[in-house]
């Protein structure tokens, strides 16, 4: 087994790299806990430029320096003080990803794109990128006031999906301008007075909004759609997480599509 450089110190410039990338989000590097997302983003040829690793997860560490990182050894302390999670897997890595280009998304006559307008939690960003991938979506863009799904909390939420399909950062009206060229239908998602989503055609390429996880979509941006869509629940409920919400449209698109 390789042998790697052992960092002891907390205090270690290549610490400070991590913590750094952690609290920043403001540029191509993004920081990667576990080997699980180690893994992916491996497997998805996303560059891996620094990989901390204990004793039990050689083997991973291993595969990132073939694939060209830098990797060191490190000690329980030394990973708790790179690593932002609360309980560190043992493996942390710093890996160059960039969003896609929005032109990227919007473009074609079958695309589904689910677009995140205000979605403040990294975590739900991440789970709408994971069942994007899962149920077949073209991409998924992160609009005005919505998490950056290049932070670490949503790219664990992901679970490496977001390496898999395209994920692009973009402003609302860009998006929408971009959606009315391509003549796709824009969908708003509403609690109540929309139609039923599995009344509204999904087959058509489509951009779906879906809003913050406390007020939803903004009345302006509503007034803005194509089609306001709705998913019927029972008498008392009101209103769904924005990542089930997702979910469930998507797999009624996939449905459709699959048909």
């Amino acid at each position: 087994m390789a042998e790697f450089p052992r960092i002891t110190s907390r205090q270690h410039d290549v610490v400070k790299r991590f913590r750094e990338a952690a609290q920043r989000e403001s540029d191509d590097a993004v920081l990667l806990d576990g080997e699980h997302l180690l893994s992916e983003a491996l497997r998805a040829s996303v560059h891996i430029d620094t990989v901390l690793t204990d004793e039990a997860h050689r083997s991973s560490a291993g595969r990132a320096q073939s694939a060209g990182a830098t990797v060191y050894d490190a000690t329980a302390a030394v990973i708790e003080a790179a690593s932002p999670v609360r309980t560190p897997s043992g493996i942390v890595a710093l890996a160059r990803w960039r969003p896609s280009p929005l032109e990227q998304l919007l473009r074609g006559t079958d695309g589904f794109v689910v677009a995140l307008c205000g979605v403040q939690d990294p975590g739900n960003v991440g789970s709408v990128i994971r069942s994007a991938d899962a149920l077949g979506a073209s991409g998924v863009l992160a609009l005005d006031g919505t998490a950056n799904p290049s932070g670490w909390k949503a790219l664990r939420g992901a679970m490496g999906s977001t390496f898999r399909i395209p994920v692009a950062v973009a402003s609302l009206s860009d998006a929408l301008a971009a959606a009315g060229a391509a003549a796709w239908q824009i969908l708003a998602t509403v609690a109540q007075t929309g139609r039923a989503a599995d009344t509204v055609d999904l087959r058509k390429p489509t951009l779906l909004l879906l809003g913050s996880e406390g007020s939803g979509l903004d009345p302006d941006i509503v007034r803005r759609a194509t089609t306001r869509v709705t998913i019927p629940m029972r008498d008392g409920v009101n209103s769904l997480n924005v990542a089930a919400t997702a979910a469930l449209l998507l797999y009624e698109a996939r449905r459709q599509r699959t048909s």
